[in-house]
């Protein structure tokens, strides 16, 4: 643990740990005198010694040089005088040079060595000239720093549409991400003109209650849901996330009712999980479905039900014979009086298939090839007796 004493340097700035010096005795409100990396500055203490974790504290911790005296305060009230005269040299300065940037804050430095100029533009801007000019008027140091429009209203001030002083400046050291999501669990209206503050962004305020309504969201029907109640189911009009009740719109007949229960007093679907009053609905759950009586028939529909009975075992049967009389046309058993397309009974197909076995590849009958063999067989005797085949078809040479 380590002793420190918290400044702010300007009201809704962040605060800023420093060692005490071990001399003084510190009170909040009161001015001091402490080292920082530009020089030495004036600053306010929002916090006397106290004791706070190693990691919190950046090292190396600078130290409080001493409290500020009467001349330190008249000093950093002469830099305040000169505020008001720097801006409007600085407006001429930029009028002048016709620079897209609107001048926001001035600030001296404690020994009067050089000047702050705070700027915001929605463009880049080149003010390399515009420093020349301000050097030469102040006769000291320039420095312009350009921010965004929440730093605006931090160094500005103004009144939220809630009427109290913006929390960025009264409240808030640092600002804080807040995004759409967070308006929409608290069921705020998405009008920009309702969620958003003097800077023109989400007001800082959502953020603070995000935490709670994150988990409420969680435990409470969607808008337009369907739920069951003691008077019976209805559509979710209404939810109010404070008092964890919600209003539900119940029609029974012509007849429309609105209603508001308890989270508890309900029962409901939060994604697949069943929620709220699990009791409600037990009884339709474990009650058996009543089955409808039977009529017994009358005489009279016993006999036109042994009529159609009957009706359709006889289209059955007709049905039955008409396919077998399909498949053999010429009545008898299968197999017998098969006629064939092209002419001749069942044998007639088997002789003429016997006789397509018997040719060669091309077609051609057996006997062709029979006599075609004969044939090159007495060329080869020919051959082999010394007589040369007939070329041409001409006749063989006679010896």
């Amino acid at each position: 643990m380590i002793k420190v004493v918290s400044v702010k340097f300007k009201n809704g700035g962040k605060p800023y740990y420093f060692a005490p010096n071990g001399k003084d005795v510190y009170e909040k409100g009161m001015g001091v005198i402490v080292e920082t990396a530009k020089g030495l500055e004036y600053a306010t203490v929002v916090q006397p010694e106290s004791e706070v974790e190693d990691s919190e504290i950046v090292a190396p911790l600078k130290p409080v040089v001493r409290i500020a005296t009467k001349r330190d305060e008249e000093q950093v009230k002469r830099n305040l005088e000169r505020r008001g005269e720097a801006m409007e040299t600085a407006k001429e300065k930029i009028a002048a040079r016709g620079l897209e940037m609107k001048l926001v804050d001035c600030e001296f430095a404690f020994d009067g060595s050089k000047v702050v100029f705070s700027f915001t533009s929605e463009n880049r801007v080149d003010f390399r000239e515009l420093i020349k000019d301000l050097s030469s008027a102040f006769h000291m140091r320039i420095e312009l720093r350009q921010i965004n429009i929440r730093d605006e209203i931090k160094l500005t001030g103004g009144l939220a549409p809630c009427g109290r002083e913006c929390c960025c400046i009264g409240c808030m050291s640092e600002p804080k991400k807040v995004s759409v999501k967070m308006a929409k669990n608290q069921g705020l209206s998405l009008n920009p003109s309702k969620i958003s503050g003097l800077c023109g962004r989400l007001m800082c305020c959502l953020s603070y209650e995000d935490e709670y309504y994150s988990e409420a969201c969680k435990k409470v029907p969607k808008l337009g849901g369907t739920v069951e109640t003691p008077n019976g189911k209805g559509t979710v009009v209404n939810v109010n996330m404070l008092k964890m009740q919600v209003k539900v719109k119940i029609e029974q007949g012509d007849a429309v009712s609105y209603h508001d229960f308890g989270v508890d007093e309900i029962r409901f679907m939060r994604g697949n999980v069943v929620m709220g009053n699990e009791k409600l609905g037990e009884e339709s759950e474990d009650k058996p479905e009543e089955q409808p009586e039977r009529v017994q028939p009358q005489p009279a529909q016993e006999k036109r039900n042994e009529q159609k009975r009957e009706h359709n075992n006889n289209n059955n049967k007709h049905r039955d014979k008409k396919n077998r009389e399909n498949r053999n046309p010429r009545g008898g058993n299968e197999g017998e009086g098969k006629r064939d397309p092209r002419g001749g009974s069942e044998n007639n197909r088997e002789n003429r298939k016997n006789n397509n076995n018997n040719t060669n590849n091309n077609g051609a009958p057996e006997k062709k090839n029979e006599k075609k063999f004969n044939k090159n067989k007495r060329r080869g005797d020919k051959r082999r007796n010394g007589q040369s085949a007939p070329q041409n078809g001409g006749t063989p040479p006679t010896e």
